[in-house]
């Protein structure tokens, strides 16, 4: 079990989307949770999201998984990064424990990078927070402050930007973890063989939130009704939009917006979707009633499959969003909210009383055989 060294809220406080800062020994008795090997056999699934960057005399290349072989791939200025390693690795998820009192609705993933001397990814600016955790090895990091940056390299996808003033100059050591907000330049360079780890939360755009909106009204066919004026009269200003018909016309899209009851649950559901692929396998053969019924009496747990988000509204507990599904909990069974999203597995007993009740039960069962949920080995 992975122990932070400082108090997360204290942190929250003081650096939070305010600067960056390295917490040198983060972890206590920190030891890596993969292998520089098994690194690579990740990155060799057809599910997995990888990649290979090389920079080799200053060429900057970028080469997507799955990969077959890297056996051609150059032990020097060369990085391999796995993203979404928590999906598919007990340790990767294990890692991101710590910091679950941090919102799961902002949580991305855990990318692992297992980098070669002189290796990274060059000046880059994100627009998410992460914590970049050192594993085996050193790595030197420079961050520096928000400003005005040329991009560089477009052709590489990498985000690089043409170099920065540095405000922190360390170099990473296995335990050690830098904290970087969005919109602070970095660059990481490898000093010898290393493994890191970056848990990452990501937050939408207000782009992304009224594009995501404006799909979901679409979908649902929701304000399917045209503009309506019955009193509408001759004028001689045919090319103006009066105030009053502006007024109407604003009027019809401020209460689509307005709508809470959609806006509740698109954002449940926009929330909830993982932008990674999830290692979901239904149950074969499908539970049977009985059997879980069994299972649950007998104090056994049940596990979320990692990196699915469960989430619910604090105003309405009785709907759940899962990845992206609303799924409404049988009546009376509102106490299930907590269980099913703030814990990673649960029993019976967590369930108390609801445990027996028939409609919960089924909406388990369907979780279960879907593969969301599965027994903790």
């Amino acid at each position: 079990m992975y122990q932070l060294n400082f108090d997360l809220n204290d942190f929250l406080t003081r650096f939070w989307h305010k600067e960056p800062v390295v917490i040198k020994n983060g972890f206590i008795d920190f030891e890596d949770p993969i292998s520089p090997d098994e690194v690579a056999g990740l990155a060799m699934e057809e599910e997995i999201d990888s990649r290979f960057v090389s920079n080799l005399d200053g060429n900057w290349e970028v080469q997507h998984g799955p990969f077959e072989s890297f056996e051609s791939f150059p032990d020097t200025h060369s990085q391999l990064i796995v993203q979404a390693a928590n999906h598919w690795h007990p340790g990767p998820r294990a890692l991101s424990e710590p910091f679950r009192g941090l919102p799961n609705w902002l949580f991305d993933d855990v990318m692992v990078c297992l980098s070669m001397p002189e290796g990274g990814v060059g000046p880059h600016i994100d627009q998410y927070d992460v914590f970049i955790c050192q594993g085996m090895g050193k790595r030197r990091w420079r961050v520096g402050d928000k400003g005005e940056y040329k991009d560089a390299n477009h052709h590489t996808g990498l985000r690089q930007i043409e170099g920065f003033d540095p405000i922190i100059d360390e170099i990473l050591e296995p335990g050690d973890i830098l904290y970087i907000p969005p919109g602070f330049p970095h660059e990481g360079n490898t000093i010898e063989v290393s493994l890191s780890y970056s848990v990452g939360y990501r937050s939408p755009k207000k782009q992304e939130l009224l594009n995501g909106f404006a799909d979901f009204v679409l979908t649902n066919e929701l304000g399917d009704k045209h503009f309506y004026d019955p009193n509408i009269q001759t004028r001689d200003e045919h090319g103006m939009i009066p105030t009053a018909e502006y007024n109407a016309l604003n009027d019809m899209l401020m209460k689509l917006i307005n709508d809470e009851d959609a806006k509740a649950r698109w954002m449940g559901e926009q929330l909830s979707q993982s932008r990674h692929e999830l290692d979901i396998m239904p149950a074969d053969p499908p539970w049977q009633s009985d059997e879980l019924q069994q299972f649950m009496e007998d104090g056994l747990y049940l596990e979320k499959v990692s990196g699915l988000k469960a989430l619910y509204h604090e105003n309405n507990p009785s709907l759940l969003f899962i990845n992206g599904e609303t799924i409404e909990l049988p009546e009376g069974c509102e106490a299930a909210a907590k269980v099913f999203c703030d814990m990673e597995y649960f029993s019976g007993e967590d369930l108390g009383a609801i445990a027996n009740n028939p409609a919960l039960l089924a909406l388990l069962l369907d979780f279960c055989n879907q593969g969301l949920w599965y027994p903790q080995a």
